[in-house]
């Protein structure tokens, strides 16, 4: 019997993180590549992918793996963060401070939510 697809995705999660361990950043790429392939829904191989992406000096397509995983939950505020970084890193300078107000905005609702 084959794995559901968000088991499938979090084995290759795992196996990325231990490649990242291991100092391996192409061959952890291409397991949270597998992760998402197998659920374009899990945001958690998202944020290793683009991470790892941004190491490996593949702006781009940081970026574009950034903005997916904000399109996927709005409130996700470690997308907003890690696009102003990216961008920041690009010189977009105008785009990283308005993910970085995103982000912040985001974490102000999120502490009003909690003090409720």
């Amino acid at each position: 019997m084959s794995k559901d697809p968000r088991q499938k995705a979090e084995d290759h999660y795992y196996a990325a993180l231990d490649f990242l361990a291991d100092g391996e950043k192409e061959r952890a790429r291409a397991e949270y590549e597998k992760s998402v392939q197998a659920d374009p829904t899990f945001t958690e191989a998202m944020h290793g992918l683009a991470k790892v992406l941004q190491d490996l000096d593949r702006l781009d397509e940081a970026i574009t793996v950034a903005n997916r995983i904000a399109e996927i939950d709005p409130d996700d505020i470690l997308a907003h963060t890690s696009l102003s970084v990216i961008y920041q890193k690009k010189g977009m300078i105008p785009e990283a401070e308005a993910e970085g107000n995103k982000a912040r905005i985001l974490g102000w609702k999120q502490q009003l939510k909690k003090s409720r």
